[in-house]
């Protein structure tokens, strides 16, 4: 008796349902992508029930005729493809022919749809199916475009409609989508009905694909409704080519293809340093309007912002990568939410640059082209991963430094005082009186850690009807022995920032500041003309010594290195063993000593001095897999970074280290200076700014 038998055509339906139906939004992504795919300039959808009773979707596309409207509820009947080979340039949202005739099959269904350009006078088709059955076909009244119901989804399957989730829960779902959607298509109209009431409506915005303007300024009005006005966000716009790549070929006795470079282009908006949320939620990536989910590009996201997030955030995103459909596979999952590239790798490091390059301009735009903000090497291959690093800072740290990490050298340019940048003016000098000494935590055996610092400059008071002063000023309070001081910080000579593509904010760190007073000997207090600044003196200063001491790294001082009593033996896997074996020169640089020892073994006899670990071996394996995570191209000295961040925190300003106005002075404009001067090395804010608004708000004056 044979076992192997053909199913019935409803039960094929049913279970490819199973992949690409899920639950209600996945029946809205596959009508709304076939109707932006039939070129709909506006989509209304219609959900009750949570989209269990009834989910209707409206379009102006380019509708159907009768024939196809019948044909595209077979399986795998589609007009988007109709070859193999367009597989691999797929460059419409669905293709596969399979979700019509799979939504229909698991709901009671009807579709009434129209031909644009056809005569008044010619009427609608109508069908009707319920559970896969094709009940009515017959003309109707309607539009030109499309409109789909789906009833009672799941109705002919309990086991899956046990599996929904709350109410509240699915329409979550829904508005998460149907948001990504809005995001890829600004030119698209959007109306979102649920329950009978309008959720939003979204107006068609102006848009030309081909101005990098209007598609930042488009994107950032539809991100306004859904981060709000509240949120800075740092534009990016990058080009840039892909290096070439072997293409193994059909017959293996040939020799493998050499695929040409590959223009490249990414655009968006992303959080300005400080701007994170907890989890990835707000991250939305698109590659040729696709929203697609890839490791790889939250990973070089994530790289982007290096050290200006803290540990356990995630930065809000929305980016767009276009790049040539044939180096995109779409297929490899039944509901194309992932995608994978040809050039992984390559495509990796052009997002973690573009991003890296992006927060670096907002800050300074003379860090990269003026031509085109945030442009990239043209050839990734020669892309470092930490190029442009901050140039010479005047602010020292203001203590003795006795660090395994630094060398002698260093750590004596590091024990300077702090003194003031040449073109930061100088307050008018008072008469001095004895000097000032603060303690600030020596490090044992290197004295009692009181140096002299210049006191604060004295200058006579103004009164409250004055302007606001130039250089300096002390509003005189009666009864208060030691009046604050101010002190205006003018902004950098050649702006730094700017209104930036579409309106970008301009950074805090571009408008003159005036210095007012310290709060608790730690947060600086500072007035511009957009409201209140508070600037942590800690983490500030943790900042300039941090890029401080990686750009004398870059320079080429070697990290040291001591010598293991007991040399110890690694054996790694095959793969392993030829990754480290391709790394050895970098971490040979941080002071790990590692040669060939065999195969698939090698020899540990050194370690760096600031290693405190019992066991060598598992370090050294901890480095290994660091690298690995970094990716290739990345600075040799990465591996040293969080060294690097824990010797700048030892040996920075601490809170209670009293510092004069000079001293502040000089840190403001030394972090003014630095490439991500918004956070400290750890990714905790080195500033943050209460804007007039606000304070009006906390104090009545303003309603909302």
């Amino acid at each position: 008796m044979n076992r192997v038998r053909l199913l019935p055509e409803q039960v094929a339906n049913q279970i490819a349902a199973g992949e690409v139906v899920e639950r209600p939004a996945s029946v809205i992504k596959e009508l709304v992508e076939n109707s932006l795919d039939a070129g709909a300039r506006h989509i209304s959808v219609e959900i009750v029930g949570a989209g269990r009773g009834l989910i209707r979707i409206i379009d102006d596309g380019s509708g159907m005729s009768r024939d196809d409207a019948l044909l595209c509820l077979e399986r795998h009947a589609t007009s988007k493809i109709a070859s193999a080979a367009d597989l691999s340039r797929v460059t419409t949202m669905g293709f596969r022919g399979e979700a019509v005739p799979s939504i229909a099959s698991v709901s009671r269904f009807i579709l009434t749809t129209r031909e644009q350009g056809l005569d008044p006078s010619v009427a609608a088709v109508r069908v009707v199916i319920h559970g896969g059955k094709i009940l009515e076909v017959r003309e109707a009244g309607g539009t030109s475009g499309t409109t789909v119901e789906v009833r009672n989804l799941f109705y002919n399957v309990p086991a899956r409609r046990k599996f929904l989730r709350s109410d509240e829960t699915e329409r979550a779902h829904i508005q998460h989508w149907l948001t990504t959607a809005a995001l890829a298509h600004p030119g698209v109209a959007f109306t979102l009905t649920m329950e009978g009431r309008v959720v939003w409506q979204l107006p068609a915005l102006p848009f030309d694909p081909m101005q990098v303007e209007s598609q930042l300024k488009a994107l950032r009005e539809r991100l306004r409704w859904l981060v709000g006005d509240g949120v800075s966000l740092v534009p990016v716009t990058a080009t840039g080519e892909l290096a070439s790549s072997r293409i193994a070929p059909a017959d293996p006795a040939s020799d493998p293809e050499i695929s040409p470079p590959l223009p490249v282009r990414l655009f968006g908006w992303i959080g300005a340093p400080g701007v994170s949320r907890a989890s990835r939620e707000d991250q939305h990536l698109f590659v040729n309007r696709r929203p697609i989910d890839n490791r790889g590009l939250n990973a070089a996201l994530i790289e982007g912002y290096h050290n200006a997030l803290m540990k356990g955030r995630y930065p809000l995103a929305c980016l767009f990568l276009e790049i040539d459909p044939a180096e995109v596979d779409v297929n490899i999952h039944p509901a194309k939410r992932e995608v994978k590239f040809h050039r992984e790798r390559s495509v990796r490091l052009f997002v973690a640059e573009s991003v890296r390059q992006a927060l670096r301009s907002w800050h300074d735009p003379q860090s990269t082209s003026p031509s085109e903000p945030g442009a990239v090497s043209k050839d990734i291959r020669t892309t470092p991963a930490s190029s442009g690093v901050v140039a010479s800072l005047p602010l020292a740290i203001p203590q003795p430094v006795q660090s395994d990490w630094v060398s002698p050298a260093v750590a004596k340019s590091l024990s300077a005082p702090l003194s003031l940048p040449p073109n930061v003016a100088t307050p008018p000098a008072p008469t001095p009186p004895s000097s000032t000494s603060i303690r600030v935590n020596p490090d044992p055996g290197s004295g009692d850690g009181r140096i002299a610092l210049p006191t604060a400059p004295q200058v006579p008071p103004v009164s409250p009807g004055d302007p606001m002063p130039t250089s300096a000023a002390v509003h005189a309070v009666p009864g208060l022995p030691n009046p604050p001081v101010a002190v205006d910080i003018a902004a950098p000579s050649s702006p730094r920032g700017g209104a930036g593509p579409a309106g970008a904010p301009v950074p805090l760190l571009s408008v003159p500041l005036r210095l007012v007073g310290v709060v608790g000997r730690l947060y600086v207090v500072l007035e511009s003309d957009r409201g209140l600044v508070l600037l942590d003196q800690h983490a500030a200063h943790e900042r300039v010594l941090y890029e401080q001491m990686l750009r004398r790294m870059e320079q080429g001082e070697m990290a040291p290195s001591q010598r293991l009593l007991l040399p110890e033996t690694i054996e790694l896997s095959p793969k392993d063993a030829a990754f480290l074996r391709e790394n050895l020169p970098a971490l040979s640089r941080l002071g790990v000593g590692l040669s060939e020892f065999g195969e698939r073994t090698f020899l540990l006899d050194a370690l760096p001095p600031f290693v405190k670990s019992a066991s060598p071996r598992r370090f050294a394996l901890e480095l290994v897999d660091e690298l690995r995570a970094a990716g290739a191209g990345v600075n040799s000295w990465r591996l040293g970074e969080a060294v690097v961040a824990k010797t700048v925190c030892r040996h920075s300003v601490k809170a209670n280290d009293p510092l004069a106005d000079q001293e502040l002075l000089a840190l403001i404009e030394s972090l003014r200076q630095c490439d991500m001067p918004y956070t400290c090395p750890h990714g905790r804010p080195t500033l943050i700014e209460m804007s007039f608004r606000e304070l009006e708000k906390r104090f009545g004056r303003v309603q909302g």
